[in-house]
């Protein structure tokens, strides 16, 4: 083929195509939704520490005190399948030294901590108070948390949505721009209510604790993509 005609051809091949499509405009906004309650559940942690000469000492001891820990929960009705064991240990004690002699073992130290989870929070105050006449001197901790939150995520999602369409309909407006069809949603990670420090150590005594229980927020953030017309 002649080298003009063969240009021709291209030329006239090229004309021939389609434009490409032009890219759709999208706008993308986040949204964040919150629901609050007064939790229902409370989690603890409660153990006991005891030292003596012997490792079997500080060990009988200790089964002693945490028999009795047991005991005052089951006579709380606290269900043994909410009681979980998180931490046993046995250490050998040295005494303080700043020379170079070597270390000698003066004792031992047993720990022995459960977890424990409380399907009705106001039981907290008179758990405590009964961990403690048992025996129980180690309190590492105590949270909030709800049995089902399903619920109050859902609310938080749907206010999440709400809150980034009003957003994008405020911004499509001042473009002068309308919203066309979704695109895409994503969520980012579940904002659980984060465990709330109550205390490290108590000692036994004839007042009751007093518990606040407050209210707890579960929080949801969304992301939506529009296309705009």
């Amino acid at each position: 083929m002649h080298p003009f005609a063969r240009a021709a051809a291209i030329a006239l091949l090229f004309l021939a195509r389609p434009a490409f499509a032009e890219e759709p405009r999208i706008l993308t906004v986040s949204g964040h939704g919150e629901a609050a309650a007064v939790p229902d559940q409370a989690h603890l942690s409660a153990g006991v520490t005891t030292q003596a000469r012997t490792a079997a000492a500080a060990l009988a001891q200790n089964a002693a005190q945490m028999n009795a820990v047991f005991a005052a929960l089951t006579k709380l009705g606290v269900p043994e399948k909410k009681i979980q064991t998180s931490n046993f240990s046995v250490s050998p004690q040295y005494p303080q030294s700043n020379n170079d002699a070597p270390p000698r073992i003066v004792g031992y130290q047993v720990a022995n901590q459960v977890d424990v989870t409380l399907d009705d929070a106001k039981k907290l105050g008179p758990v405590l108070d009964a961990l403690v006449g048992a025996g129980a001197n180690q309190i590492d901790g105590v949270s909030f948390g709800f049995a089902d939150p399903k619920g109050l995520a859902a609310k938080a999602r749907a206010d999440a949505v709400t809150d980034a369409t009003e957003r994008a309909q405020t911004y499509a407006r001042a473009a002068g721009v309308s919203l066309g069809p979704i695109v895409s949603i994503t969520e980012a990670g579940e904002g659980n209510p984060a465990p709330m420090p109550m205390m490290r150590a108590m000692e036994a005594t004839a007042a009751r604790t007093p518990v606040v229980a407050g209210e707890q927020t579960v929080t949801a953030t969304v992301t939506i993509v529009w296309e705009l017309r």
